[in-house]
């Protein structure tokens, strides 16, 4: 019987037990963080793991802002080339913990791709309960079936986002720091001037988290009821659209269902919006 996952985060223990499912593919969607710069790289992974490269694969290389959308095109040949089929279930980890592979599972979303999972705690999680680890390997299999569907109205861009900051029904969550939310401290990307989107409100991602892993559903809940407005929608931005996607991810997992994500977040809105 093919895997089908129903929950869009999952354990250590769960991906070990369904480790050997026929249609299981397992991502490393890791990016590295500038704070990690001097931090040593893995050299091992997740047994049968492929590496879903966000920046220099499945992001728009030349577009002025990071991390860019690609096409349902693209997208589908990339997914392809790495093995992916329709019928596939697809666990995707982080080797900081969580930080990229909320993004990961977000693309795919907008793809319309639903049966996908990220791994809870990432790659720490999984060492710290010593399963079983390999060489890190390229992937050299079979091309994949996958063909995407166009969802990407999941994604917000900057002229939709001029209409939203005067939306009453949107509530845009900015998962930054609250630091670089305020001003008080300066942007990692050189150049780029600080502040935030009008109308935003700050929810430090790191605040969803506890030593790498999700908090409860119940604490998730609760901060996220504490912005929520009757009928309304979340829209969630970020430094460059990938933390947004960690907070996205949470949302889901609490069950709500009205949210997109600004794809350029503030590095565009930081660099294109005169106030």
């Amino acid at each position: 019987m093919l895997l089908q996952i129903t929950n869009s985060i999952v354990s250590v223990d769960w991906l070990q037990e369904h480790i050997h499912a026929t249609n299981l593919v397992v991502l490393n969607g890791t990016i590295p963080r500038v704070v990690d710069a001097d931090k040593a790289a893995e050299t091992t992974q997740i047994p049968n793991a492929r590496f879903f490269d966000i920046k220099k694969v499945f992001s728009v290389i030349d577009a002025p802002f990071p991390n860019t959308m690609i096409s349902v095109e693209a997208f589908t040949e990339k997914a392809q080339a790495l093995g992916i089929n329709q019928e596939s279930a697809i666990v995707v980890y982080d080797e900081l913990g969580i930080y990229a592979s909320p993004r990961v599972w977000y693309m795919f979303k907008a793809m319309g791709f639903d049966n996908i999972a990220v791994l809870d705690g990432g790659f720490p999680a999984w060492k710290a309960e010593n399963y079983l680890l390999e060489s890190k390997k390229t992937y050299r299999g079979n091309k994949g079936n996958f063909q995407g569907k166009d969802h990407l109205y999941l994604f917000r861009n900057y002229s939709e986002m001029l209409q939203e900051i005067n939306n009453t029904k949107s509530t845009i969550l900015d998962a930054r720091s609250e630091g670089r939310f305020t001003g008080k401290i300066s942007e990692p990307r050189k150049g780029l001037r600080s502040g935030q989107i009008p109308t935003s409100h700050n929810l430090p991602y790191s605040k969803l988290l506890h030593n790498h892993t999700f908090k409860l559903k119940t604490a998730l809940q609760d901060i996220f009821e504490s912005f929520h407005k009757d009928d309304s929608s979340f829209i969630f931005s970020c430094g460059s659209g990938i933390t947004a996607c960690i907070l996205a991810l949470a949302a889901e997992h609490v069950g709500f269902k009205k949210y997109s994500v600004y794809d350029g977040s503030w590095t565009e809105w930081g660099s294109l919006y005169k106030e």
